[in-house]
C-alpha cells in the first residue's frame, strides 16, 4: 500500500505552506505501510514559537482552501511541536530543538521519501 494521490496533494499544500512561512528542514515520508491511520507525515522545523505558530495557521488555511479540515491538533499552547492530523496525512511542526532531541527521521528512516517541489525544500538548515 502507498499514500494516495489525494494525500500526495495533501504532503505537498503543507509543505509549500510550511515553506511560505519559512520553515526549515521540511520532509515528507510515506507511512502507509507501517500505519493503518495515516498515509504521510510531513515535518518542518521552526526557529521560535511564535514561528510554529505561524507555520501551523499556514498550513491549516492552505489545506482548509483545499477542502481539507484537521481532526485534532495537538500541542498548540506550548508552540513547541505541533501536531495536525489530516486522517490521511499528519504534519509535525517542531521548534527546532525538539527536532535535534526527538528525530522523528531517524524513527521513520526506513520508510520511503516523498519527494516534494524543490522550492519547499531549498531551505534548509
Amino acid at each position: 500500500m502507498t499514500a494516495t494521490e489525494h494525500a500526495l496533494e495533501l504532503v505537498t499544500a503543507a509543505a509549500r505552506a510550511a515553506s511560505d512561512k519559512l520553515a526549515t528542514n521540511i520532509i515528507a515520508f510515506d507511512v502507509s505501510e507501517q500505519l493503518a491511520i495515516t498515509d504521510a507525515f510531513v515535518l518542518a522545523s521552526a526557529g521560535n514559537d511564535r514561528q510554529v505558530k505561524s507555520i501551523v495557521d499556514e498550513v491549516e488555511d492552505k489545506l482548509r482552501e483545499i477542502g481539507a479540515k484537521p481532526i485534532r491538533r495537538e500541542g498548540e499552547r506550548d508552540g513547541r511541536w505541533v501536531l495536525i492530523d489530516y486522517g490521511e496525512i499528519v504534519v509535525h511542526v517542531q521548534h527546532e530543538e525538539e527536532r535535534q532531541f526527538y528525530a522523528l527521521e531517524r524513527l521513520w528512516r526506513d520508510c520511503p521519501s516523498i519527494a516534494l517541489p524543490a522550492d519547499v525544500t531549498s531551505r534548509e538548515q
